[in-house]
C-alpha cells in the first residue's frame, strides 16, 4: 500500500510516496511551477519630459515681448480689439503691417482733407477780396459817372446861359438919362431893368440886369 502525500512548500509542489510499513522513498517532482511572489513589484516606466505648449492667442502683458518655441517664435501683439495676445511672429506681421497701412491711409486721408479744406478757404477769401474789389470798383465808377454828369450838365447851363446873353439884342440908346441912381429914383423911375430908357451899365453895379435897385 502506499500514501500519498502532498507537501506544498513556498513557491514549489512535492509529491512523496511511501510504502506501508517500510522505509519511504520520496520522488519530488522535477518540473515544479516557479510562481512569481505576489508581493513583488512592477518596474515603473521612466515619464517622458512634458513639451513646452506653445502660447498662441492666449493673453499676454508686454506688447512686442517673444517667446521661442522652436521652430516658432511668439510675439506679444495687440490686436485691431486691443487685446494683448501671443501669435506666431508672421501672423503678427501681418496684423501690425496691415494696422500700420490703416493708419498711414487714415493719416493721409485726413492731410488730403486737411489740404483740401484750406485750400477751399483760400479760395473763399480770395472770392470775397474780389467781390469786395469789384463792389468798390463799381461804386468809384458810378461815383465818377455821377461826378462826370453833374460836371457836363453845369457846362451845359453855362454855355447855354452864355449863347443866350450873346443872342440877347443889344438895348438901343435911351433917350433917357439919368446921372446917377438918386437922379433916377427922383424921377421916380428906379429901378430901371435893361433895355427899359435910363438903364446902362454903370448903374448896374452888380450886372444883374437891373440898375439903382
Amino acid at each position: 500500500m502506499f500514501r500519498i502525500f502532498t507537501v506544498i512548500a513556498s513557491g514549489s509542489v512535492a509529491i512523496s510516496l511511501a510504502a506501508c510499513g517500510g522505509a519511504g522513498t520520496t520522488h519530488t517532482n522535477a518540473a515544479a511551477v516557479q510562481s512569481t511572489s505576489a508581493s513583488a513589484s512592477p518596474t515603473p516606466t521612466p515619464s517622458a519630459t512634458p513639451t513646452p505648449t506653445a502660447p498662441k492667442s492666449t493673453s499676454c502683458l508686454t506688447e512686442n515681448a517673444t517667446e521661442s518655441y522652436p521652430p516658432k517664435e511668439f510675439v506679444c501683439t495687440k490686436t485691431d480689439a486691443g487685446a494683448l495676445v501671443w501669435m506666431e511672429r508672421s501672423e503678427s506681421k501681418k496684423v501690425t503691417d496691415a494696422r500700420a497701412a490703416a493708419q498711414a491711409a487714415a493719416a493721409k486721408a485726413a492731410a488730403d482733407k486737411a489740404a483740401a479744406d484750406k485750400a477751399a478757404a483760400d479760395r473763399a477769401v480770395a472770392e470775397q477780396a474780389a467781390a469786395a474789389k469789384a463792389a468798390a470798383d463799381a461804386a468809384a465808377a458810378q461815383a465818377a459817372a455821377q461826378a462826370a454828369a453833374q460836371a457836363a450838365a453845369a457846362q451845359a447851363a453855362q454855355e447855354a446861359a452864355a449863347r443866350a446873353a450873346a443872342q440877347q439884342p443889344a438895348a438901343p440908346p435911351s433917350s433917357v438919362y439919368y446921372a446917377n441912381c438918386t437922379a433916377a429914383r427922383a424921377a421916380g423911375a428906379a429901378p430901371i431893368y435893361r433895355g427899359q430908357p435910363g438903364y446902362r451899365a454903370a448903374l448896374d453895379r452888380d450886372n444883374d440886369g437891373i440898375a439903382c435897385e
